[in-house]
């Protein structure tokens, strides 16, 4: 008996009617820098960047991971797409980019057009918060490689930065300060550890007097783009280094950047851990140490700033709104052996 393409679980006037529901959404992230428009074979972005002598391009490619499954059980998919643009957002500025442009991968065992445009529709609002553009992206329908209603998500950002004012930690130094600005959450790390030791408990929906919310609410607070307050940082102080706090935790992350014979020193007292971290640990019954290295445990992203430097900055901080909080400082690895 002959089959069709349908009928072996791809809906191809499915697709077409998400690009054709998403097409107003997506044109509203553009920029005067794109060229086409929406179902191109390409994407397009006029490459003359004004107001730089030396510009750099920084790309970076990320997941939410098993953040997903989360969303996919509350049936609520509006959040998810925030989290993608915002994580890759924020995996660039630390090198000192702003974002230009997105585009995203969306694999799904049955495309649900309703499903689609709500995570669009949260490429849409991130781009448009963090001012850069969604040209482009795929949409995979794969009957029997995802569940009928399983979808996984991915994105690329490229962004720009001033070739001097790259930020890689090379002038990180003994003596410089780590200061944390909080996070939302979990952002989009340590999904799979948290729903190990949560859902064996609780239910996602089930109201929790502690978080005062259904764990699954917390669980989906979308993970926050630092790009409007690192922005205003780097335009007021000589920043050394950044660090954005995911999966490693602030130790694995903050030390990436740390430049050969220095350590960190982290006070793991100086700030107060959101409840869902105390929630998820007592659960679990999870090791001091797995927390600090699966978990952000409050703390989104990391700035050093000389010492003498650092009052200014916190003060700076605080009257944009942050609660930031000194959580370390950067020593020699020898004095950290010594004690």
């Amino acid at each position: 008996m002959a089959q069709t393409y349908k009928q072996a679980g791809v809906d191809i006037p499915a697709g077409e009617e998400v690009v054709s529901g998403i097409k107003e959404m997506v044109r509203a992230t553009y920029s005067k820098s794109v060229l086409g428009d929406v179902g191109s074979f390409g994407a397009f972005f006029d490459a003359r960047f004004k107001g730089y002598k030396s510009p750099v391009l920084v790309s970076s490619v990320d997941g939410v991971g098993t953040k997903l499954m989360v969303a996919q059980m509350m049936n609520k998919h509006d959040t998810v797409g925030q989290d993608l643009v915002n994580h890759c957002v924020n995996d660039i500025l630390v090198c000192g980019a702003r974002p230009l442009f997105f585009m995203d991968y969306f694999a799904t065992g049955r495309l649900q057009v309703e499903v689609a445009k709500e995570i669009i529709g949260g490429f849409v609002k991130a781009c448009n918060e963090n001012k850069c553009s969604l040209i482009g992206g795929e949409t995979a329908e794969m009957p029997g490689f995802y569940g009928e209603n399983e979808y996984d998500l991915s994105g690329t950002i490229v962004g720009v930065v001033e070739r001097k004012n790259i930020i890689n930690g090379k002038k990180i130094k003994e003596g410089d300060i780590l200061i944390g600005l909080p996070s939302t959450g979990l952002h989009t790390n340590g999904y799979s550890l948290a729903r190990a030791v949560l859902l064996g408990k609780y239910t996602l929906d089930e109201y929790n007097e502690e978080l005062g919310m259904p764990i699954g609410e917390a669980l989906l607070q979308v993970h926050r783009s630092y790009l409007g307050i690192v922005t205003a940082l780097l335009e007021h102080f000589n920043v050394h280094g950044l660090s954005h706090i995911t999966g490693g935790g602030i130790v694995g992350n903050t030390m990436r950047i740390l430049p050969r014979g220095l350590q960190l020193k982290i006070d793991w007292t100086a700030w107060d851990r959101p409840r869902i971290f105390q929630l998820i640990q007592r659960a679990g019954d999870i090791p001091e140490e797995d927390m600090r290295r699966t978990f952000n445990l409050g703390i989104g992203l990391i700035v050093i700033v000389p010492r003498k430097r650092g009052e200014e900055v916190m003060r700076f901080l605080g009257k944009k709104g942050e609660r930031c909080v000194l959580v370390g400082e950067v020593v020699s690895a020898e004095s950290l052996a010594v004690k």
